[in-house]
């Protein structure tokens, strides 16, 4: 917010301002948000997506509702996860975001 005031204190306040005054004013802040918010998300959604892709059969996981289990079997648009002794769900795979020793020591 500092820097905003800044720019904005920067900004004439008379008639005679420059008609690239404004423009170049939506560019710094534009780059501001690309710089503190879109990419930071980015690199998160990419690490999120290696981490899925590592994924291997007898891996722990956490599925986006909470349910703990662990991998049987992967295929294309899925995951079969063992969350009992013998009972096994079809996910999707985007719904596993972690595994469930990340997601301890993360709470730690």
């Amino acid at each position: 917010m500092e820097l905003l005031s800044i720019l904005l204190q920067a900004a004439p306040a008379g008639g005679g301002a420059s008609p690239y005054s404004g423009i170049l004013m939506m560019v710094v802040i534009v780059a501001i948000f690309y710089f503190f918010m879109i990419r930071p998300q980015q690199k998160k959604q990419k690490a999120i997506q290696k981490a899925r892709e590592a994924m291997k059969p007898g891996d722990k996981v956490v599925t986006a509702g909470g349910i703990y289990g662990k991998i049987k079997e992967i295929n294309d648009g899925y995951m079969q996860v063992e969350i009992s002794e013998g009972v096994r769900i079809r996910v999707d795979k985007s719904s596993v975001f972690a595994s469930s020793e990340d997601v301890q020591k993360q709470q730690r």
